[in-house]
């Protein structure tokens, strides 16, 4: 059986979800973002280590699971903030019998409601 994205560009490659879903840290950071965080939040509430929740994080960036379009300043910097980018994931065939993944981002923990949070603290 093949596999193929719901949509090309705009849903991951169901190898990268599987393979964020599958590790025990990216649920756990997955868990933790009931609210936008830093990594450095990330790090402290996941007992992860910050190494570890940047490379995590990538790993679920990637897979378009966690997006981070919110900076919060501190001083002359800026600090990204991390967001749960889905609230749904569902894996099924299709009339080909061919894999399909469908990430639904229609909810309100979705990045909608967090666009505007943090700007410019």
């Amino acid at each position: 059986m093949a596999l193929e994205a719901s949509a090309p560009g705009e849903t991951p490659e169901l190898e990268r979800v599987l393979a964020a879903l599958d590790d025990d840290g990216c649920r756990e950071i997955i868990a933790v973002l009931k609210t936008p965080k830093t990594a450095t939040e990330i790090a402290a509430t996941a007992d992860l280590p910050l190494s570890t929740t940047y490379r995590k994080l990538d790993q679920l960036t990637k897979a378009g699971l966690v997006s981070e379009p919110l900076g919060v300043r501190q001083g002359r910097h800026q600090t990204s903030r991390y967001v749960v980018d889905f609230n749904r994931i569902t894996i099924g065939l299709n009339d080909e019998d061919t894999f399909r993944i469908d990430v639904d981002r229609s909810s309100g923990r979705s990045l909608g409601i967090w666009s505007n949070a943090g700007r410019d603290i």
